[in-house]
């Protein structure tokens, strides 16, 4: 009897031991409650998918260009340069280490860090900067973007016109090893942002010297000071990224990084679902549902679409017809419709996620309404009808709005039928579509500048260049500015002597090294009265949705997708257990 008693003792504790366990690998009604913890160093493997493209147009830092965001995802992870942007997009150190200013406003002195080296081993020195500088700019390197990033650097609009043979002694100056001077050609606070871009990064002389322009099929070799140096490069494959060993920063958790190509954003998606890569894209066909997924992500880009009015053009050079037009417009209603949701509506011009944003910004109505004002927008109508003698809107010139098809995407189609009709319902005015390809669009915008014959009406996107509002402002806005084809500023309507007096602030904006924070509220300010005047009408910020597995952890999103160099020391591959 006792030996019974002691057997069911034993019998009942087994049991409960069997279901306890059941009760933790999700047996019965309980959920398994799973944790990450670091993968082994076997394991640390990401792999990314660059969709649309058969293989990089180039690895040369030089050669890159703002839009090419695959090829400018591989070039930082191979090369850097004296900054670089982090996750904020705020400028930071790299081959840098410190610098400064000299009362002067335009000569630039850099400190170097200690003991850098190229990714093979060699010593790099303020030479090889120079050196790097200076061939982007060299008419032989046949560069698009060192003409507009490096513009600000003395006398390299002579090296350009081939009246100048090199900067190096001149505006690139290298008193030791480790001290590099830059002396730019007239004073600006967002000389550094513009250093940020890859034409600036340093590459390795010995490589160039003895493969030319393939150089960049040699990266195994060296070439650049990154994060990474190149394993193997497989034309039309992939690439395949190991740590450099000679990094002067945090060295890389991950053991290697894989970028592989997928013509088709569908294949990437479905080697997503299989485990295949670690992030993707969505389809617009999937973002409703994706959009509730755990690893769905969506970010703001610094990318605007708008539409502008050319202010030497009727009606538009009447400031209160082109807020009438600005403000009968639902943005949000748009977004929802025509976009999906794929897009953030807007009134900025200087776009979410990046200094000098400013979220107390305005409609023309003096509100953050995104949905228009319908009455507003019918009253200003009238009063811009009155100040021009006309007692209705037939009397108006026939308007036409242009815009770019053929982009790869409809939804400009629709976005334009959409305001289209909504200014007829609203305003009663009937504005007739001008589709063209966006080579035509263009060459139609520049030649608009200066010209009361030009294009009345049209769209356009524009994306950062470089993370300053300068570039979103003074660039776009200021008297005499390539961008500046509505011609804000530059007219002989009523209220352009305010317009000239906001160029002259964001004039003022752009040379204040002293105060970042006063400079920043400057641009602000001036946005404010841009928007008020309706030099752009803004209407979404586009956002770049993904899927990222949650074994990926350390990465931090921003409006440029970018990883900084500093970033992959704390990125890296966890498991479940």
């Amino acid at each position: 009897m006792r030996m019974n008693k002691k057997y069911t003792l034993v019998l009942f504790c087994l049991m409960a031991t069997l279901l306890s366990a059941c009760n933790v690998f999700g047996g019965g009604n309980t959920t398994i409650a799973k944790k990450l913890v670091k993968a082994p160093a076997s394991k640390q493997v990401l792999v990314i998918p660059e969709v649309g493209i058969k293989d990089f147009t180039t690895l040369d830092p030089a050669l890159a260009f703002p839009s090419d965001t695959p090829s400018l995802s591989a070039i930082q992870m191979v090369f850097t340069g004296l900054v670089e942007l982090d996750d904020n997009l705020q400028v930071r150190p790299q081959l840098a280490q410190t610098w400064d200013l000299a009362p002067d406003g335009v000569t630039w002195t850099f400190h170097l860090r200690p003991h850098l080296k190229f990714s093979d081993g060699t010593p790099l020195t303020s030479t090889d900067i120079a050196y790097s500088i200076d061939r982007a700019l060299q008419p032989t390197t046949k560069s698009t973007t060192a003409p507009n990033y490096l513009a600000l650097i003395k006398d390299s609009d002579q090296m350009l016109a081939g009246t100048r043979q090199t900067l190096i002694g001149d505006s690139l100056l290298t008193p030791n090893d480790s001290t590099l001077i830059i002396v730019a050609r007239k004073k600006a606070a967002y000389f550094l942002s513009m250093l940020t871009y890859t034409c600036s990064y340093v590459v390795e002389r010995r490589l160039i010297d003895r493969y030319g322009a393939n150089f960049t099929d040699h990266l195994n070799e060296g070439g650049g000071a990154g994060p990474f140096k190149v394993l193997q490069y497989i034309h039309g494959q992939e690439i395949d990224f190991v740590r450099n060993p000679n990094y002067y920063g945090s060295q890389p958790q991950l053991q290697r990084v894989t970028l592989r190509f997928y013509q088709n954003a569908n294949d990437a998606y479905q080697a997503y679902q299989l485990g295949n890569v670690d992030t993707t894209g969505v389809p617009m066909s999937t973002f409703a549902s994706d959009k509730k997924r755990k690893d769905f992500f969506q970010v703001p880009q610094l990318w605007i679409d708008y539409y502008t009015m050319n202010y030497l053009v009727k009606p538009f050079d009447n400031i209160h017809i082109r807020q009438a037009f600005a403000l009968a417009i639902d943005k949000t209603a748009i977004a929802n419709k025509v976009w999906k949701g794929t897009v953030l509506p807007t009134n900025h011009i200087v776009p979410q996620g990046m200094a000098g944003y400013n979220p107390n910004l305005t409609g023309p109505d003096g509100t953050q309404s995104l949905k228009g004002n319908p009455d507003k927008a019918r009253a200003l109508l009238a009063k811009g009808l009155a100040e021009e003698g006309w007692t209705s809107v037939s009397q108006m010139p026939a308007i036409t709005l242009t815009y770019a098809t053929g982009t790869g995407t409809t939804n400009f189609d629709h976005e334009v039928m959409e305001m289209i009709s909504t200014w007829q319902s609203v305003l009663g005015v009937t504005v007739t579509p001008d589709p063209v390809d966006l080579n035509t669009l263009l060459d139609k915008v520049t030649a608009s500048t200066n010209n009361s014959n030009g294009l009345q009406f049209w769209g356009l996107s524009w994306v950062a260049e470089y993370p300053d509002p300068q570039d979103w402002l003074t660039l776009q806005f200021d008297n005499g500015v390539p961008n500046n084809s509505m011609n804000y500023g530059q007219n002989f309507s009523t209220d352009a002597a305010r317009q000239q007096l906001t160029q002259q602030q964001l004039e003022t904006a752009d040379v204040n090294t002293a105060h970042p924070d006063a400079r920043l509220q400057t641009y602000q300010q001036a946005e404010q009265q841009l928007v008020d005047d309706v030099a752009w009408l803004p209407m979404e910020q586009v956002t770049t949705t993904f899927l990222r597995q949650p074994t990926v952890i350390g990465m931090v999103d921003n409006g440029e997708s970018l990883i900084p160099p500093d970033d992959w020391g704390k990125i890296y591959i966890a498991e479940y257990t």
